[in-house]
Parts: C-alpha cells; structure tokens; sequence
C-alpha cells in the first residue's frame, strides 16, 4: 500500500487479525486472501455500497451483507472492481455476512479477494455486525491496557535503574531488554559512550551512527531534531538528542515496533538527559558545591564566586488551574532554564541564573502565573524571595500572566535606609503583633483598595479583606480613605 494512503492509526494498539479469528462466540472463517504475514485491525466499518472507496480511512475490517451486488455480477468484472476498490483504500479484511440476502459467500469473491491478497471472513447469520465491531473494540481496549501495562513497568524499571551506582549502562540495559533491541549511546564527538542488548550487524551500527548526525546540534550549536526515525531491511532505527544540549544521543535498534517504544524510549532519553547534563560539567559541579557550602553554613558571599558572575532572579509561579506537581514544577524549571525548583503546597519557586553575556530574563509560560523578582546578586536572594512573592499576588489579582518586580527609584532613596526604617516601626507599631493585618494592608494598598482583588491574592473570602482592613484602620487610628495616610503607610510598607 503506498504511504500516501497508509491508515489514519487510532491512539490504540491495532487488533491481530487471528485474535478475532479466535472468538469463538463470533463464528468468524476466514475463506480467502493471505494469512502470512499477520494482519492486524484498526477498526470496523460497516457499508453496504457499491464503491465504499469514499468512506474509508485506511485499516478497516468492512462488513457487508451484499445488499448492493446486482444479480449479474458473476459474470463481469463487478467484483475485482469492488476489491479492487478497497484494496486502494488501504482495508484491512473484508467481512460477508450469510444473511439476510445471501446463503453462501459468490464464489467471484471470493476468488478476487485471493486475486488481490484481501482477507475474506465468511460471518455466519448468527453473528451481527455490531457484535463484531464490538469485539474490535473489545480486544483494542485489552491491547490497549497491556501496552500501558507494559510502558508503566518499563518506567519504573528506567527508574530504578538510574538510582544504580552505574546508571547510565544499567538505563541502557534495561531499554535494551524492554524493546528486544540495542541500545547504544553516542557521545558529542560520535563516538559510543555506552551500549547494550543484542549486538547489532555492522551495516545497523553505521546507519545508527548517521541517524545521531540527524539530531547532533550543528557546528554552530543550534539544534536539530528532538528525534529521529529509519529503517534498515526489517529493523528498526531511533536516535534522541538528550537535552542537556551537549551533543549526546541515545540510539535504537529493534526487529519490531510496537506502539509504546517510543515512549520508553523517551523515559530514557529524559533520564539519560539527566544523567549527563549540567551536573556532570564543571559549571554544574561548581554550582552544587555551592549549595552544599550554604546548606552547611557558608554565608552567600562566600560561595558567590562558585556561582559565576552573573545575577539571580527568583520566580514564584502558580498553574493557573489546580495545584501544580513534581513533574510540572519540573517542566516548568526547564522551560525557565534552572534545575533549582523548590515545590511547595501551592507555589512553585525557581531560582534562575541570569548570565552577563546571553542572559534573558524569564517570561511568561503557558498556564502558569508568575511572579519575577528584580536581578540580584545571591546576597539578596531572600529579598528576591519577597519580591517574587508581592509580584505573584499582584499578577493573580490583576490575572496578568507575569508581573515583575519594579526596579525604578522610589522616595526610600531619598531618605537614609535606617531613618526610613525607623519610622516604618513607628508608624506600623500597632501592626507588628498582626501579620496577618500587615499583609493584608500591604496587598489592598497594592491593588488600589479592591477588595476583590484582594481577597484573590490572599485566598481568602471578601469579607475577611474588609474585616482586616476595618480591624487596621482601627488600630492605626487613621482614615484609609485618605490618599496621603494611604502613602505613608505603603511607604512604611516598603522599608519597614
């Protein structure tokens, strides 16, 4: 069948051909066509015209009762014609029903489906068209169920795998063993790093070493491809650039292809990714001893120079439907470019690095709200912190994508830092056993004094907003409805 008319596949395993042979509750005899090599079934399609050709899609077992066959047909070219026709439409099988209109399958059928290599199934009158498409759907929907069976133990397999102290050749060999292939990973010069499985012949080591070229960065480093796809007489060839961007591949090599191996084999890819990414580079080595520095106490100047001399920023981020998870906080640090994703119960924080030279500031993600500090040096990543914090509470109420954090001069400049924050304390003094009313203030001064607003960054009712806002008056002893107490009081916010 040319490609252009291969079938549209389902997202479902196809249905063998022998396993709906094998339903002995449909009664179905298979009286022409071929049995070798296996034909599978994507779908079952029942028509009752002359030129089904139209209505196909590619891959169907089509049912018929023969209502549509003239008299005469025996005697002309009427049924090569209709096999013919649905041989060019890519059907898989062609099912005859016994009744209502015939007793025995014509002879001329059965005969131009041997001509023309299509399967012929005699359906016997107790059967119903229905029951058989049901069956179809029956043993796609078991197929379907052991193939993520399948991909769900090989998952857990890849995992397990790269905790072993040799992870990198243990990944390899159980994706090796889980696609009855080879598995061989290709270092950013071309040469093998590691492989695994049956060993291939040397005709399949060249074309998998050409595939890598495929999706190798260019000399330039611009990427290519995230994956590619070949074959070499009835093998099978993968290659996946691993997304550190250092030039590995991991590459494939099976004798069969079942729907879920690209899946398993993108679990490795990702893990092998990790393998072989940042943290085995002297930039990720310097960076990780950095934070084991901090952890044990080293003040951020200190370990500053392992950091490069770049600035921070720090994200806070929320999905914009649900809470967010591992594997999205994870996406999410990747699509932003930093590996430093700390989860939290609603939050997500991300510290980006934000190199002197390429550098780029983060923006704004696809279901995500964000919050973005002001660049900083690593001495001033809890005010970053803070920052990011105010900006996602302002971007939620406002219900912008992305907010940052404003860098421009405010009066605080005007003053020196400790008589400012003097007279924050003096003024806020009523406050300062109620968190809560101060931050409360803080995000209803913010957002211009809607209570709405309000309520959303905080996540809490209207009504709690005006109770706060009421209670803060009262122990300021103030008007809030005064546009200058209103600035005294952000002032004092921001230094205090």
């Amino acid at each position: 069948m040319p490609d252009a008319l291969a079938p549209a596949v389902p997202p479902t395993p196809p249905v063998p051909l022998s396993a709906l042979l094998a339903r002995e509750d449909l009664g179905l005899r298979q009286i022409a066509g071929p049995t070798d090599p296996p034909v599978v079934i994507h779908w079952a399609h029942t028509s009752e015209m002359a030129d089904p050709y139209p209505y196909l899609l590619g891959g169907e077992l089509l049912l018929t009762a023969g209502v549509q066959i003239p008299e005469a047909a025996g005697s002309g070219t009427y049924f090569d014609d209709y096999v013919a026709r649905i041989v060019e439409a890519g059907g898989a099988a062609l099912g005859f029903g016994l009744a209502p209109v015939h007793d025995t399958v014509p002879r001329a059928l059965v005969a131009a489906c041997d001509r023309y290599g299509l399967p012929l199934l005699e359906v016997p009158p107790r059967t119903t068209f229905s029951g058989v498409a049901r069956a179809v759907w029956q043993l796609m929907a078991q197929a379907r169920l052991a193939e993520l069976r399948r991909v769900t133990e090989a998952q857990q397999s890849l995992a397990s795998a790269a905790a072993r102290p040799d992870p990198v050749p243990s990944v390899l060999r159980q994706l090796a063993r889980r696609l009855t292939g080879h598995a061989v990973l290709y270092g950013p010069d071309g040469t093998e790093t590691a492989a695994a499985g049956r060993e291939p012949a040397a005709g399949v080591r060249r074309a998998l070493a050409a595939l890598t070229e495929v999706v190798r960065p260019d000399a330039t480093g611009t990427p290519g491809p995230a994956s590619a796809t070949d074959t070499l007489g009835d093998t099978h060839l993968a290659a996946y650039a691993l997304g550190a961007g250092e030039g590995f591949v991991l590459a494939v090599a099976t004798t069969r292809r079942e729907s879920g191996d690209h899946t398993i084999a993108s679990v490795a890819s990702v893990l092998l990714s990790l393998l072989t990414g940042e943290h085995q580079s002297g930039a990720g080595a310097a960076r990780s001893s950095a934070f084991v520095r901090l952890l044990l106490g080293a003040r951020p100047q200190e370990v500053a120079p392992l950091l490069g001399e770049g600035s921070w920023a720090v994200v806070h981020a929320r999905p914009e439907a649900g809470l967010p998870d591992a594997v999205a906080a994870s996406a999410l640090g990747a699509a932003l470019g930093s590996p430093l994703v700390d989860l939290a119960h609603d939050v997500v924080r991300v510290l980006v690095p934000l190199p002197l030279s390429g550098g780029q500031e983060p923006q704004a993600q696809p279901g995500w709200t964000l919050g973005v500090s002001a660049a900083v040096t690593p001495d001033g990543w809890p005010d970053a912190d803070t920052q990011a914090a105010r900006a996602l509470a302002r971007a939620r109420a406002t219900r912008t994508p992305l907010v940052r954090h404003g860098a421009r001069p405010g009066l605080a400049d005007l003053l020196p830092p400790a008589d400012a924050e003097s007279y924050a304390r003096t003024l806020l003094a009523p406050l300062a056993d109620h968190p809560a009313l101060t931050e409360t203030l803080r995000n209803w001064l913010a957002l211009h004094g809607s209570w709405d607003r309000t309520a959303v960054a905080l996540d809490v009712h209207r009504n709690t907003v005006r109770q706060r806002i009421t209670r803060c008056a009262t122990l300021l002893d103030t008007d809030l409805d005064d546009p200058d107490v209103r600035m005294e009081l952000w002032f004092a916010l921001r230094n205090g």
